[in-house]
């Protein structure tokens, strides 16, 4: 009897051990010279390359960064998973300071990923309550580099409308703007996801929440995402209202355990040498008309296409056009911004439909210059500049006044002149479907499911040649 309780003895002991043993390192970082703010970085011992930020949530008056701070680090370093817990400043009135502060720590992961183990382009955000709204600031708000690749939001305050979320949140975060309705509307961020640009999501809340309304604030959240066509989550457990994060004590711990360990597996994240395929384009290249066009628009399957060796995101966006004077200029927007910033090493510009129409052709003088304009702006962003330009598909309709005519006569000249002039591909997707009107949708324009698969195939085979 006493070899037995021996033996457990040494058992518990030796699993104790190793459990301790799942945290390789534990150091702070000051990220202000005052070190009112700092980053708590816990390192597994085995890395699997993926690594979150942790953001304690407290109404944005208090730090809660037990339960909801570093109780999460020895599960997540069991799961190989880097973290870093951020003890941001308190907004005081000025909300830059907490925004910079997260800002930064991502930076110094990213920055310090070769040293900790880490895959730059698997770095995360996980947000609780207050801090869950700061996760999703950073996810909507805040430029490429530091954008983060995935978000976890725990019974997050989403909407700065105090009628409908935590009043002291949105009047510790904002301040005097609370009365700004503009300001309101922009940091309720629901409002500020955009497609394919949002980080895929998973939100974790319990229904019996009093203090944080789940409808107005996480499913908002999950809806726009939802919308939008972004990747996106959501586990409502029946109950543990507000505040429960990674602590045991809630009834569906080891539930949510399971569920957030098996969305994390399912992520799939890109080699940090992966090649990089920008696609810039209109509507076409957004995927208008195909549900949830981030996994099944063509970008998204040349994704799977290419295979692990390649990295494609999409940067379209649906109603632009080459032309810096047409109505809806490509080089204007947030994608194309993000582009530059995605560090390409291919990039495949579908642009040139919108541009037939009436009211943007009347300034069709400038196209060759507005195209010159893009290409040379990408070249410095590409070592050994592979660009190739698609030719638009055949507008099988006149819907919103396109022109097929123009495309022909016009647009398409142009891209094949100016792509013998800097040696660039052409991708004449005009002439490969021109006897595909089956793979558009009904408006004529647009490629449909199968339109989407021709396309993805015609540019595989054209990128792997």
């Amino acid at each position: 009897m006493k070899t037995k309780k021996t033996l457990t003895t040494v058992c518990l002991l030796a699993a104790a051990l190793a459990m301790q043993a799942q945290t390789a390192r534990k150091f702070t970082i000051d990220l202000t010279d005052d070190a009112k703010a700092q980053m708590v970085c816990f390192l597994p011992a085995t890395s699997s390359g993926k690594a979150i930020v942790g953001i304690p949530g407290g109404g944005y008056s208090v730090l809660s960064n037990s339960h909801e701070g570093y109780q999460a680090s020895e599960w997540l370093n069991q799961q190989g998973i880097a973290y870093f817990v951020v003890n941001y400043r308190l907004p005081e009135g000025d909300r830059t300071r907490p925004i910079g502060d997260v800002e930064k720590g991502i930076r110094i992961v990213r920055d310090s990923a070769a040293v900790w183990g880490i895959n730059p382009r698997d770095v995360g955000i996980m947000g609780f309550s207050a801090g869950g709204h700061l996760a999703s600031v950073i996810s909507t708000h805040s430029d490429f580099d530091v954008r983060p690749d995935f978000t976890i939001l725990f019974y997050p305050v989403i909407s700065m409308d105090e009628k409908v979320s935590h009043v002291w949140s949105c009047r510790n975060f904002l301040g005097e703007d609370q009365k700004n309705p503009a300001m309101v509307h922009d940091f309720s961020t629901q409002n500020a996801v955009k497609r394919h640009l949002t980080p895929p999501a998973v939100i974790i809340m319990a229904n019996d929440d009093r203090l944080v309304p789940p409808v107005t604030n996480g499913i908002a959240y999950y809806s726009a995402m939802r919308n939008a066509g972004n990747e996106c989550s959501m586990f409502i457990y029946p109950g543990g209202d507000h505040g429960f994060g990674f602590g045991p004590w809630f009834k569906y711990h080891d539930q949510m355990l399971t569920d957030l360990g098996n969305w994390l597996k399912a992520r799939q994240t890109p080699s940090p040498n992966a090649i990089r395929v920008a696609c810039i384009g209109n509507s076409i290249t957004d995927g208008h008309g195909i549900d949830m066009a981030t996994q099944h628009g063509y970008p998204a399957r040349l994704q799977r296409k290419l295979g692990k060796d390649y990295w494609v995101k999409n940067f379209g966006v649906s109603g632009r056009t080459m032309l810096n004077k047409g109505d809806l200029p490509y080089m204007n927007e947030t994608a194309w911004k993000d582009a530059l910033a995605f560090n390409l090493d291919i990039v495949i510009i579908k642009l040139g439909t919108n541009d037939s129409k009436p009211q943007n052709w009347q300034y069709g003088a400038a196209f060759r210059q507005d195209l010159e304009q893009m290409i040379t702006s990408l070249a410095p962003a590409l070592a050994k500049p592979r660009i190739y330009l698609c030719t638009p598909i055949p507008a099988f309709k006149p819907s919103w006044d396109i022109s097929d005519s123009v495309i022909v006569n016009n647009i398409i000249p142009i891209q094949q002149e100016v792509a013998k002039q800097y040696g660039l591909k052409v991708i004449d997707l005009h002439t490969l479907f021109a006897e595909s009107a089956d793979l558009v949708q009904p408006d004529g324009i647009h490629p449909n499911d199968k339109g989407a698969q021709k396309m993805a195939d015609i540019i595989a085979r054209e990128l792997t040649e």
